[in-house]
Formats: structure tokens, C-alpha cells, sequence
């Protein structure tokens, strides 16, 4: 049995960015890393959004980018130019093909297909029993979350982001292929925080997805009837439905690093890196991997990797707010973008503004 520096669970986004980061730095050139995932990574499951400057590292995988986006509620309505930053679309496939390649060509990383079933700290090392055989590692950075153990816990609030989205093709043209709408609350809010979440990739063609910041998912054929609706109101009654998109992101800021120790970490969306007050994943998820980086070079305890900052605090206190009183959402949001310019938003939800900002 093989005994490997750092086992990677998950090649998802948050497995891949990290064996990639690891594979590409000289510092760990001598370091031999396995990357276990139970699926195949052969499909399109799912879509990320983030906003950047300028050009940036996954500009050659983009399926699409828009340089205005749009907020819209009951009360206002507005068309933002968001220069110099540009919304970004990155389709699941074309990252998991380009991600694959890359690693696949290293040859200090292996990569295995295995479902882990636990794992137990032993002495010096780790044990990952997986279905079809025992892997030993050093370290272990696991992206396997537990959706069920948070909803138990009921010392942080817990909010989720549930959402089904059709890519429709319709007759007539209808969309601004230049504008994302980045937030419609114009739709019946039914005592929930509840918007319509639009990227044109063409006048005809569209990504429009049916999203809720709430305790409870919804029956499917309600995100559908609402999607029906939207776009009835947009004048569209002919169209075909190409692909769908269903997906739920835990909202919270439970404390996800307690299940560390020295040699094992969670990352991803089980660490905590998907932002709580947004549910934005992607680009947080690649900005920590580039800390986690860093931070391994200096060689101390994993335990010690995750941190909180007054930005954990900012996203209590929206969490513990709509928690109580689920329809403040529009109103805290149209606040926002009624009285602020968009790229302070953005910098904002980014982590990057100073105190005074």
C-alpha cells in the first residue's frame, strides 16, 4: 500500500483547483498526491458565476461574459454597467475536461475511481477505506459534505439556496445578450426571499433560473410553474427547453472547520468556502485554494488553516435576519443597489472593501 502526501476527496471544483495548485508549484514537486472520485466528471451538472477584473486564469474555459448586469425589484429597476468588471460564466464539463487533462499529465499525481467510506487517523497517517481498497496519506483534504449534519445543528442559522433553472431557446428575440440579470425580485416574494436569475447567451437563448433564499426547498412543478410565468410575462409562449438545472447551496455560517485536525481538512463547499450570504462558490472556493497553498508551505497544523473575519460577522447578521423574516431579502437587496454603485457591491461580496467602505 502506497503511502501518498495528500489524498484529495472529490474532483469537484474545490479537488481539482487544489491538486492543479499543488501539481504546478515546484515546492511540492517531490510530493506525491491521489485524487479519489466516485463519478465519472463525463457531464454538464453545473454552471458557475463569478465576477472578475480584466482578464483572469479561466478566461479560455468561459461559456459566456457580460459587462451589465441587472437588479430589479417591485420598486426599481436597474441596467448597471459593472466596468471594470465582467460577469463570468464557466460550464461544469468544460472545467472538469480541462482540469482532468492537466493533472492526468503529472505524474506525481494519481488519480482513482473509489467511493470512500471512512476515514481514520492513524498514528503518523491517515486510512481512507475506500469500496474497493485501503489508500494511507499523509494528509487528507476532503470535499464530501454533509448537508443533513448541518440542518441537525441549531447553533447557526441555515438558510439554502435552492434553485431550478431551464436553458431555453425561444421563437422571437427577447433577451439583451450584453446583460445578466443578476437579481429580479419583481415575482411574488410569498413570504420568502425570491428572485429570477437571467444569463442571455444570445436574444433567443437564455439560462433562467427560479431561485429562493430559504429554509425549505419546493416541489419541482413550483420552480417550474414560476419559470412559466416569467416568461410569459416577458411575452415569451414559445420556446423549447434544452437543459435543466436543479442545485441546492448550504446558506450558514456554521463553524465547518471543527471536523478538522492537523492532518485533515474539509474544502469546498464542506469547508465553509461557499460565501453564506450569497451562496457564490467558484471564485471564493479558487481563492482559497491559493491561501491553502501558501499556508501548507509554512508546515503548520491543518487545524489552524481556517480563520474568521468580520466578513463571518456581516453574514450572521444577514443570515440571522432573514432567517426570522424571510421576505426582507428584496428589501435589503434593493437597498443595496438602490443607494450603491454596482462594483462597490461586488468588491464588497468579494471580501475586499475597507472598514469604511
Amino acid at each position: 500500500m502506497p503511502m501518498y502526501d495528500y489524498i484529495i476527496i472529490g474532483a469537484g471544483a474545490a479537488g481539482l483547483l487544489l491538486a492543479d495548485a499543488l501539481g504546478s508549484d515546484a515546492w511540492f514537486a517531490s510530493k506525491s498526491i491521489l485524487v479519489l472520485e466516485k463519478g465519472e466528471k463525463t457531464k454538464n451538472d453545473r454552471t458557475w458565476c463569478f465576477w472578475e477584473k480584466g482578464q483572469g486564469k479561466f478566461d479560455t474555459m468561459l461559456h459566456k461574459t457580460w459587462p451589465k448586469i441587472r437588479f430589479a425589484s417591485h420598486k426599481i429597476d436597474k441596467h448597471l454597467n459593472i466596468a471594470p468588471y465582467h460577469y463570468k460564466m464557466l460550464r461544469g464539463l468544460d472545467f472538469y475536461e480541462h482540469y482532468l487533462r492537466k493533472i492526468r499529465s503529472r505524474t506525481q499525481i494519481a488519480f482513482v475511481h473509489d467511493e470512500v467510506l471512512s476515514i481514520e487517523e492513524n498514528g503518523g497517517s491517515i486510512l481512507v477505506q475506500g469500496k474497493n481498497q485501503v489508500f494511507t496519506g499523509k494528509q487528507v483534504f476532503d470535499s464530501r459534505f454533509d448537508y443533513q449534519k448541518l440542518l441537525e445543528q441549531e447553533k447557526y442559522p441555515v438558510l439554502q439556496q435552492h434553485f431550478l433553472g431551464w436553458f431555453v431557446k425561444t421563437e422571437k428575440p427577447v433577451f439583451a445578450p450584453d446583460q445578466a440579470t443578476f437579481m429580479d425580485f419583481s415575482i411574488p416574494q410569498k413570504g420568502n426571499t425570491r428572485f429570477m436569475y437571467v444569463l442571455p447567451f444570445s436574444d433567443t437563448e437564455a439560462l433562467v433560473e427560479y431561485t429562493l433564499f430559504s429554509e425549505h426547498p419546493l416541489e419541482k412543478r413550483e420552480y417550474e410553474n414560476a419559470i412559466k410565468d416569467y416568461l410569459k410575462n416577458l411575452g415569451v409562449f414559445q420556446y423549447e427547453i434544452e437543459e435543466t438545472e436543479l442545485g441546492n447551496i448550504p446558506m450558514s455560517c456554521y463553524d465547518f472547520a471543527a471536523e478538522n485536525t492537523s492532518k485533515y481538512l474539509k474544502i469546498g463547499v464542506a469547508g465553509g468556502w461557499a460565501k453564506p450570504s450569497t451562496g457564490f462558490t467558484f471564485y471564493n472556493t479558487f481563492k482559497k485554494v491559493n491561501e491553502l497553498v501558501a499556508y501548507m508551505k509554512s508546515c503548520r497544523p491543518l487545524s489552524r488553516f481556517s480563520t474568521k473575519n468580520r466578513y463571518w460577522y456581516y453574514d450572521l447578521l444577514l443570515l440571522d435576519i432573514l432567517k426570522n423574516d424571510n421576505q426582507l431579502g428584496e428589501k435589503i437587496f434593493e437597498a443595496l443597489f438602490e443607494k450603491r454603485k454596482p462594483q462597490l457591491i461586488l468588491q464588497f461580496l468579494d471580501e475586499e472593501t475597507t472598514l469604511w467602505e
